[in-house]
């Protein structure tokens, strides 16, 4: 089963990159029948929603080659870690964007949250616990939180002592949703 650790920042300097990728090398170091690969959304320069057709019926058939190739990403992963910054006390307006155009490609698949921010992006993790449960995706209760002041030192990303044991703690309780969500799906 494939999870999609997306990077969530369209910026051209992010702090959510070398986040993203502690999190895809804690998550490829596990034993398992999971594997983690790592999603940046720069990679898509996905559009702005403007299509006529509402996400939710286009089928997955989407008009803009750019949406087309996000669509078929998201689409092959079976759960995801949104990895996102807090920008102004909420999300990041690239990433809502990039969820908002897909529909169906989203809908019932398990997502946990990573967070960095002044106050480790919960506002952010917060209002995507209310965004995704338009698409009915179960969401893990752990998360990770990554304070500005504190897991960045002199501007490099230097986490915490206690962040890998949190990584591991989410991942587990991600993989068993996972697990129950495949047996569901499959009865």
């Amino acid at each position: 089963m494939k999870i999609g650790i997306i990077n969530g920042s369209i910026r051209g300097t992010r702090n959510t990159e070398p986040v993203a990728k502690y999190a895809h090398e804690i998550a490829t170091q596990r034993d398992g029948d999971f594997e983690y690969e790592y999603v940046d959304l720069t990679e898509y320069n996905v559009p702005l929603l403007t299509s006529d057709v509402h996400p939710m019926v286009a089928n997955k058939n989407h008009e803009d080659p750019n949406v087309q190739k996000w669509s078929d990403k998201i689409d092959s992963l079976d759960a995801f870690i949104f990895v996102t910054p807090e920008y102004n006390h909420g999300v990041p307006g690239g990433f809502k964007n990039a969820v908002d155009v897909l529909g169906p490609e989203w809908v019932g698949k398990p997502v946990a949250f990573i967070g960095h921010g002044a106050v480790g992006g919960v506002r952010a993790i917060e209002q995507w616990r209310q965004i995704v449960a338009n698409f009915s995706m179960p969401v893990v209760r752990a998360e990770l939180n990554f304070n500005l002041f504190f897991d960045w030192e002199d501007g490099d990303f230097s986490p915490a002592e206690r962040h890998p044991a949190e990584m591991h703690a989410m991942l587990d309780q991600l993989e068993e949703l996972v697990a129950k969500h495949r047996v569901n799906v499959t009865v």
